[in-house]
């Protein structure tokens, strides 16, 4: 078994090892401070004998297996090793970061559990089973940058299954080997949690702790972002200049700038809801023409969603007529709908917006899509109608 020198150290990032067996990529080391990755933290990158290290790994057999791609190493050499040291040092604050973040996001919602965590260079989140407001954030930010400016202590012990104090400890038993130690890594009297990661010895390396993003993780929950060091210091002026521009944007004080936000937000969506209204009215108001014995509806309809558009194409083709509706936003969305089988609406869509740099596609039945110029609704619609009445045309 490789001795693990990053369990008793994790700032050791230089030593010296004996080679054990190399298959192609693939070595062995009798010693190694390579983290082959685990609890949702990436892999150690580095060097041996100045050969770079992609990664690492456990085998079947338990040992770690650094892959160094071209080596030309040999059993029974003795190497010196390294390991990048920046990005371990990053990894090993976003670890004790994601510790302390989860912990401190428990405080303000009990029965809050991980799904998932990511801790690499170039992205650090913890997957949690349901949402939390930006309130319950703020706080649990609060609370972990105060203990960042106490300083506490991160430890690591070993426990037996059978200790009483387990209990107070954040672990999912089942997923440790009834063979493997319980290591538990602490951070001052706030958290305690079973990790064998490595981590930084005290709550003052992470410098600064910032949640910057929450996001859908899908059925696994909400992933929470978050960034540590100098990179959160980055990200609060960022976000802190983001906010102050919005703020100057909508014209408001900073403190009423949610609020403000909220009303802005209920109006846009009120305002919605009377323009599909009025698109629907709009649509149903206007008569088909008869175009060679089959009724073709053509509108132009302002502002309004797909779903509006589709509704009315689809109740113009159940009557076996022609729908050609143009929906005009930023951009032209537009629908071919036909219940005569003489108009094939895969075939004329693609034709005809392809004369204005667009795109379409669909079924005989049945086809959408879109034109970037708005200012072109008209054009495109008479173009449509020229199309259909061609193949009605040709059909009778």
């Amino acid at each position: 078994m490789t001795d693990e020198i990053f369990r008793h150290d994790g700032y050791v990032f230089e030593f010296e090892a004996n080679v054990v067996s190399v298959n192609g990529d693939e070595v062995i080391l009798d010693s190694t401070a390579f983290y082959p990755g685990g609890g949702g933290q990436v892999c150690d990158t580095g060097a041996i004998r100045g050969i770079p290290v992609t990664g690492a790994f456990y085998n079947k057999n338990g040992d770690i297996v650094h892959r160094a791609p071209g080596n030309d190493l040999q059993p029974g050499e003795r190497v010196w090793c390294s390991v990048d040291w920046d990005r371990r040092y990053g990894l090993m604050q976003g670890h004790t970061g994601e510790h302390l973040l989860f912990c401190s996001l428990k405080r303000q919602c009990p029965d809050l559990t991980i799904t998932k965590i990511m801790i690499s260079p170039e992205s650090k989140y913890v997957i949690v089973n349901h949402d939390l407001t930006w309130e319950q954030i703020r706080d649990a930010q609060r609370f972990a940058n105060q203990a960042i400016v106490d300083n506490l202590a991160v430890t690591k012990s070993i426990m037996d299954r059978d200790d009483p104090d387990l209990e107070k400890v954040r672990i999912k038993l089942d997923r440790i080997p009834e063979d493997e130690e319980i290591s538990v890594v602490a951070i001052g009297d706030i958290d305690l949690s079973a990790c064998s990661g490595v981590h930084v010895m005290e709550t003052s390396e992470l410098e600064m702790l910032i949640v910057d993003r929450k996001v859908s993780a899908g059925k696994d929950g909400i992933a929470i972002h978050f960034k540590v060091g100098q990179e959160a210091k980055d990200a609060a002026a960022d976000l802190a200049n983001i906010a102050l521009e919005i703020v100057d944007g909508i014209g408001c004080k900073t403190e009423d700038s949610v609020r403000a936000v909220a009303n802005m937000r209920h109006d846009l969506d009120l305002e919605g809801r009377l323009l599909r209204r009025a698109a629907k009215e709009l649509a149903a108001s206007i008569v088909p023409e008869d175009v060679c014995g089959t009724k073709v509806l053509c509108a132009v309809l302002p502002g309004t969603d797909r779903a509006v558009l589709t509704d009315a194409a689809e109740s113009v083709k159940s009557d076996g007529g022609v729908a050609l509706i143009v929906g005009v936003t930023d951009t032209l969305a537009v629908i071919m709908a036909s219940g005569n089988p003489a108009v094939d609406c895969r075939k004329l869509l693609p034709e005809v917006l392809r004369q204005f740099n667009g795109r379409g596609g669909g079924k005989p039945d049945f086809a959408q899509g879109g034109v970037t110029d708005p200012a072109l609704a008209d054009e495109v619609l008479k173009a449509m109608r020229s199309a259909v009445e061609k193949s009605l045309s040709s059909s009778s």
